[in-house]
């Protein structure tokens, strides 16, 4: 620290950057000033390009202004904005070039929040005692997801973010939107029944739990221990995109990916197809490799095969049992000519015994048969008596008759 200078205020003429120096050097030499606390509303705020924050805090009489360099600010758990009634941890110090002391603040946090803080320091400790945080219980993240499951406000700035990340990364993916309160009282029971319905389907590869920025209290339904039980028994794979950069929830510690931002969720749900595009084209042109390489091999196993056929083939063989064939057949046919015309010439013999003693030869000779009325053949005039129709069958017909008994005779 640098010494004050020994001098006669009156006898010597100042600078004013050796004003403004002693006057910083005073302001260090004070130890309250050195580590305070400060409360006010914030009101100017802005961010610059490097990332530190400017303000001023004020009541209702007068007015501080205040920086956070970015080292101090990454550590934030919450985006300060205009209005916002916080209290502020850091030193008073002269910003020389302008002559203005300022309050350099180290650390910040909402009034108000400190019972909100406790509670989610206290669930937080309790869950990772019971390994709800524990790397081993997360899911890997489906590399080429088929359908997306979200659960945020259907009418959210978040989602219409999701969605516009979705589309440009992996239009080929689908959503379904599972829409919930995502602040306020009722809100967890929403969300987890949204969860539940979501994890139910079995099209759903990935779940993202999300919505915007906002306070400790605006996101505190991310911080409720039924929402934070349900993403962990969640049997598909969560990632959570509550907030912003530097807010946390305790769905952000049990989801099996956390993402800064909605859209960062997104993004970290589909891969980029702009980027797949050279890995697709070397994965075709390493299947077009393999399958030629195959049809090569396969084709040089079926001239091995063909040629191994031809010298096993049974076409000579075949061909021998062909001409035999043809022999026996004319054997056998010849064989059965021959019995045939054996056959025939019996059959003509027999014929010819037959029509010897064929009644009809004997017609032929001039003798008839007689039958009476039931068809049977009269053999004696006792079979009949006077007055019967007979018919006579003679060589070329037959005729009736009755018998008259004057013509009856035993001679």
């Amino acid at each position: 620290m640098a010494f004050l200078r020994s001098t006669n205020f009156s006898s010597e003429s100042w600078t004013v950057s050796e004003l403004n120096q002693y006057i910083r050097e005073l302001f260090e030499i004070d130890y309250r000033l050195q580590d305070l606390e400060v409360s006010g509303e914030i009101s100017n705020f802005s961010r610059a390009r490097s990332g530190h924050l400017y303000f001023t805090l004020k009541d209702d009489k007068a007015q501080l202004k205040c920086v956070m360099w970015r080292s101090a600010a990454e550590r934030l758990r919450f985006r300060p904005q205009d209005g916002d009634a916080v209290v502020v941890n850091g030193r008073i110090s002269v910003y020389e070039a302008s002559g203005v002391y300022q309050l350099y603040a180290e650390q910040m946090s909402p009034i108000g929040q400190g019972d909100l803080a406790a509670a989610f320091e206290a669930l937080k400790a309790k869950l990772a005692d019971e390994g709800l945080f524990d790397a081993e219980s997360k899911q890997p993240i489906p590399q080429f997801p088929r359908k997306i499951g979200i659960v945020t406000s259907a009418d959210a700035a978040a989602l219409r973010d999701i969605i516009n990340v979705l589309r440009r990364r992996y239009p080929l993916v689908s959503v379904l939107i599972a829409p919930t309160l995502v602040q306020g009282a009722d809100a967890p029971p929403q969300i987890v029944r949204a969860l539940r319905w979501l994890d139910g389907r079995h099209d759903i590869d990935t779940i993202i739990v999300a919505r915007g920025g906002g306070s400790m209290e605006d996101l505190w339904a991310f911080n409720d221990e039924e929402v934070a039980r349900a993403i962990f028994a969640a049997q598909h794979p969560v990632i959570s995109g509550v907030g912003h950069e530097v807010d946390f929830t305790i769905a952000d510690f049990v989801a099996d990916l956390r993402a800064p931002t909605p859209s960062a969720a997104a993004e970290l749900a589909v891969p980029d197809v702009s980027e797949l595009q050279p890995y697709f084209i070397s994965v075709q042109q390493q299947m077009q490799d393999t399958v030629l390489e195959r049809i090569g091999h396969y084709r040089w196993q079926v001239q091995m095969l063909k040629r191994s056929l031809n010298h096993l083939s049974p076409q000579v063989g075949i061909a021998g049992n062909r001409q035999r064939l043809d022999g026996w057949q004319d054997r056998l046919e010849r064989a059965m000519q021959r019995r045939l015309n054996q056959s025939n010439h019996r059959l003509n013999l027999l014929q010819t015994r037959l029509t010897a003693v064929s009644p009809t030869a004997t017609l032929e000779r001039g003798y008839a048969i007689v039958r009476d009325e039931n068809g049977r053949i009269v053999r004696t005039p006792a079979a009949v008596k006077s007055g019967d129709p007979l018919t006579v069958q003679v060589s070329d017909g037959q005729f009736g008759v009755t018998v008259d008994e004057k013509d009856l005779s035993t001679d």
